[in-house]
C-alpha cells in the first residue's frame, strides 16, 4: 500500500436497500494519504546477458529468442533491454534479457551504466559475453574482471550471482588461437565456459542447455523454499 484513504466517504448506492433504493444522502469523508512517489520500471528475466558493448549480446539473443534487436558494428547499440523468451524442455522455456553495455565507470553512471545495472538486480545468473576476437584492442581477462567490478560495486550482492562465460567469436581465426589460454583462466576461477559464435550459431545449444538447467534448478529451489 502506498497511500492509505481516509475513512468514511460511502456514496449513497451502499445504503440503497430492496425498499430503498435510491437513497439521497452520502456518507462524509475524511482526507487520505498524499505523497509523490518516483517508480523504476525493473525487467524481470531468469538470465541476464552482459558484457562490453559489442560483444555480441544482441546478436546471442537473436539466435536463440524471437527477440529482434538492432544490430551494428558501433557501441551502445542497445540503449534499453530486450527480452526473449528461449524455449528450454518440455514446459516452456526461460525469459533472458539483453543487459546494454557495461564500460568501467557504469556504477558511477559512465555509459548510462547505472540505468543498465539496476535492470541486472532482477535477474537470477548471468551469461557473460566476452568477445575474444583481436578487433577490440582489449584483453578479455581484463574486460571479464572490470564488468564483474562494477557488478560488485553497484551492488556487493550481485557479485555471487552465478554465472557463465561465453567466449564469443571462435570463429575468428585469431580468436581460436588464444582460446585455450582463456580457457585456462577460468578453470582456475572455477567458471563454467562456453567457446561460441553468436553469428554463425557454434556452441549455442550446449550453452542453453546449461543455463536451461540451471534456472530450472533455481526455480524448483524458490518453489520449495515458498512451500516450507
Amino acid at each position: 500500500m502506498a497511500c492509505k484513504g481516509g475513512r468514511g466517504g460511502k456514496g449513497n448506492a451502499h445504503f440503497a436497500t430492496s425498499t430503498h433504493q435510491t437513497p439521497r444522502f452520502a456518507q462524509p469523508g475524511e482526507p487520505g494519504e498524499e505523497r509523490r512517489l518516483k517508480l523504476e520500471l525493473k525487467l524481470l528475466a531468469d538470465v541476464g546477458i552482459i558484457g562490453f558493448p559489442n560483444a555480441g549480446k544482441s546478436t546471442l539473443i537473436s539466435h536463440i529468442s524471437a527477440a529482434k534487436p538492432k544490430i551494428a558494428d558501433y557501441p551502445f547499440t542497445t540503449l534499453v533491454p530486450n527480452l526473449g523468451i528461449v524455449a528450454f524442455g518440455d514446459f516452456g522455456g526461460f525469459v533472458v534479457a539483453d543487459i546494454p553495455g557495461l564500460i568501467e565507470g557504469a556504477h558511477e553512471g559512465k555509459g548510462l551504466g547505472i540505468k543498465f545495472l539496476k535492470h541486472v538486480e532482477r535477474t537470477s545468473i548471468f551469461i557473460h559475453m566476452i568477445d575474444i576476437s583481436p578487433f577490440t584492442g582489449r584483453d578479455p581477462r581484463e574486460d571479464f574482471e572490470i564488468v564483474n567490478k562494477e557488478l560488485k560495486v553497484f551492488n556487493p550482492e550481485l557479485a555471487g550471482r552465478p554465472q557463465v562465460v561465453a567466449l564469443n567469436k571462435v570463429d575468428v581465426t585469431e580468436a581460436a588461437e588464444v582460446l585455450p589460454e582463456l580457457l585456462k583462466y577460468f578453470e582456475k576461477l572455477d567458471i563454467k565456459v562456453f567457446p561460441i559464435s553468436a553469428a554463425t550459431g557454434k556452441g549455442l545449444q550446449d550453452l542453453v542447455n546449461h543455463v536451461g538447467n540451471k534456472v530450472m534448478d533455481a526455480r524448483a529451489k524458490r518453489a520449495l523454499a515458498q512451500s516450507e
